[in-house]
């Protein structure tokens, strides 16, 4: 089972303001790059307890700005060459269609029902015109099924949670209002999932 070092993207404006950004290129704000960086020195304390070299392993992320930037600075920060990386779709942020830019209390108001189906359905309801969890979590196995070997991605909340739900770490039901932290480490490996930050 290969290894997964997974960094969600660092801090934008709209996360702040609680926007939900979906495939919205937003970039990072000052936070977000302070994140990145930090991120980039957890993975370098975790390569050096493990005794691996960094730029053994592939890098890979997603095509969205803020996935790339955090990528960049992250490799920055451990002295390897910031554009060196993969770009893989499948790694993009769930579809939020219609609600892209909303907060929840707007998504709510612009449409009542679709946002209560999904209220109590989190993981197969789709925002209008959006995605479902469902679906990404298929497009993030099949992603993980291609892996070689031990990898370092960088990409999003959502993409995290349909990992977690994917490898059987957590339930569709646990892993839809899981907070997945900005500037942390997950290591996604045999032995489940651990967090370091």
């Amino acid at each position: 089972m290969p290894t997964v070092y997974y960094i969600r993207h660092g801090e934008t404006e709209w996360n702040a303001a609680g926007r939900f950004q979906g495939s919205q290129d937003i970039p990072l704000n000052d936070l977000g790059r302070t994140q990145a960086v930090k991120a980039g020195g957890i993975l370098a304390d975790l390569f050096s307890r493990d005794g691996r070299a960094a730029a053994a392993l592939p890098f890979v992320a997603s095509p969205l700005g803020r996935a790339r930037n955090t990528m960049e600075l992250m490799r920055g920060a451990i002295d390897l060459p910031p554009d060196d990386y993969a770009i893989d779709d499948r790694l993009r942020e769930i579809g939020y269609g219609h609600w892209e830019g909303l907060t929840l209390p707007q998504m709510e108001q612009a449409n009542p029902d679709t946002f209560a189906r999904r209220e109590a359905d989190k993981w197969s309801a789709a925002p209008p015109g959006g995605e479902s969890y469902a679906s990404v979590t298929l497009r993030v196995r099949d992603w993980y099924d291609s892996l070689l070997g031990d990898t370092v991605a960088v990409a999003h909340g959502g993409t995290a949670r349909a990992l977690m739900v994917a490898l059987s770490f957590e339930t569709p039901d646990s892993a839809a209002n899981l907070t997945i932290e900005q500037g942390a480490v997950y290591v996604f490996g045999e032995g489940g999932i651990a967090k370091y930050s």
